[in-house]
C-alpha cells in the first residue's frame, strides 16, 4: 500500500495533547482512484498515476476520456511511486494510508507575496532613522565591492517575486483522524493558503497521549441565554444587579 495521500488544508486551531498546547491545521483528505500504471516497457519507468478531487463544472475532455478507464470522475491526477497489487480502478482510502500518530511530510505552493522588498523578502535590517536618512528606510544599501570585481555578484539578496514557491514541512504528525469525512488535525503550520492542495507523505508513526482539547476556528462569544418567559432586557438587569 502506498504512503502518500493528497488532501486540501482547511483552517488552523490548537490543540492539547496532555499538558502540551499545540498548534494545529486540519487537512480534509481525499480518496485517490489508480488511474493508470506506469510501466518501464510502454513508458521508460514505472509508477502509479492516481486520480482525486471533486470534478469541475467543466472537465475538458481530454481527461475526461482519460479516466474513462478507471470509471473515475476527478480534477486532478498525479503521480505516486509504483506498487505492486494495485490495478486501474482500485480505489485507495485514506484510513488505509494514515492514522493517529502517524508522522508525515507535508509537502505544498506557499503564498504567494508578490513583488516583495529586501526587508519582508530576506530580513534585512534597514537604515537609520535619522540623519538624513528618513526617506531610506527599508533601502537595501549598497550591493557591490567597488571596482573590483567591478559587477554584483550572483545570488545577491534584492529585492522581487517572493512565495509560490515548493515548501515541505517535515516531522509533522497526526493527532486526530475523523473517519466520517476524512478531516485530519496535523501539528504545526503547512504550507499554502485554506484549499491548497497539499501531498502528504508518512514517514513513520508515533504513540501519542490522548488529545484533551481540540479546536478549530474562534467562535464569536455565546450571547447570553434567554428564557422563553424573559425577554433580553430583563435577563441584561438581572445579570447587573447580581
Amino acid at each position: 500500500m502506498t504512503t502518500v495521500i493528497y488532501g486540501q488544508k482547511i483552517e488552523m486551531g490548537e490543540a492539547f495533547i496532555g499538558e502540551t498546547r499545540y498548534g494545529v491545521t486540519k487537512i480534509q483528505l481525499m480518496p485517490m482512484t489508480v488511474s493508470q500504471i506506469k510501466s518501464i516497457e510502454k513508458d521508460g519507468y514505472q509508477a502509479v498515476q492516481v486520480a482525486f478531487g471533486t470534478p469541475k463544472k467543466h472537465t475538458n475532455k481530454a481527461l475526461t476520456g482519460h479516466l474513462k478507464a478507471a470509471g473515475a470522475k476527478a480534477s486532478t491526477v498525479e503521480e505516486l511511486p509504483f506498487e505492486d497489487g494495485l490495478a486501474v480502478g482500485t480505489v485507495l482510502n485514506p484510513k488505509d494510508i494514515i492514522a493517529v500518530g502517524a508522522i508525515c511530510n507535508v509537502q505544498g505552493i506557499s503564498k504567494g507575496k508578490g513583488f516583495a522588498g529586501v526587508v519582508k523578502r530576506w530580513n534585512f535590517a534597514g537604515g537609520p532613522r535619522t540623519h538624513g536618512q528618513s526617506d531610506r528606510l527599508r533601502a537595501p544599501g549598497s550591493i557591490g565591492q567597488g571596482t573590483t570585481p567591478g559587477r554584483v555578484h550572483k545570488g545577491k539578496h534584492m529585492a522581487g517575486h517572493m512565495g509560490t514557491d515548493t515548501v515541505t514541512v517535515k516531522g509533522a504528525m497526526v493527532v486526530s483522524f475523523d473517519e466520517t469525512d476524512n478531516t485530519i488535525w496535523v501539528t504545526g503550520p503547512v504550507p499554502g493558503h485554506r484549499h491548497t492542495t497539499l501531498r502528504l507523505s508518512v514517514s513513520g508513526h508515533k504513540d501519542i497521549a490522548p488529545v484533551t482539547y481540540l479546536h478549530g476556528r474562534v467562535e464569536s462569544k455565546e450571547e447570553p441565554v434567554v428564557a422563553p418567559t424573559q425577554t433580553v432586557t430583563e435577563v441584561v438587569t438581572e445579570e447587573v444587579k447580581a
